[in-house]
């Protein structure tokens, strides 16, 4: 097991330098624990920084019902959650550099499971674009270190 969540951090490490890192999202995956226990290691990871959690999105139960008032009968995932929180201390940095950077919060983590994949959890974010006069990009970088060391630590 300490094999397999190494080997999933160091996946983070890579694409933490990777095209993927580039982009505008992180994505990472695991297949040695549950959903539950992700979900709950990233709520954990959220908590145990002082923050609190302004929303659960249940994204995958809300499009197993609406699918079917569509009359959609793919299944796009297992489970997935969206977990919302904000931070008093980097949101607050963050929009004194520039109000406008106000776009970049609540900050969101998904964790989801898809019928593919049905043993492989994966954890994402959106990640901030850096932005903006240096203090701007300064606190920007600091979300992104945020959210990515929430990812880090509900993987360990």
């Amino acid at each position: 097991m300490f094999q397999n969540t190494l080997a999933a951090i160091l996946l983070f490490a890579g694409l933490a330098h990777g095209a993927l890192a580039a982009g505008d999202y992180m994505a990472v995956s695991t297949k040695t624990r549950s959903f539950d226990d992700v979900r709950d290691a990233v709520e954990m990871a959220i908590t145990d920084r002082g923050m609190v959690i302004n929303n659960v999105s249940h994204v995958g139960e809300m499009l197993e019902r609406t699918g079917k008032d569509l009359g959609e009968t793919r299944q796009i995932f297992l489970k997935a959650e969206v977990l919302e929180f904000c931070s008093a201390v980097v949101s607050r940095k963050m929009m004194e550099a520039d109000p406008d950077n106000i776009v970049f919060c609540p900050y969101a983590i998904s964790v989801y499971v898809v019928p593919e994949k049905p043993g492989e959890v994966r954890i994402a974010y959106r990640r901030p674009q850096i932005v903006g006069s240096p203090d701007s990009q300064k606190a920007l970088k600091a979300v992104d270190e945020l959210l990515s060391g929430i990812v880090k630590d509900a993987l360990r």
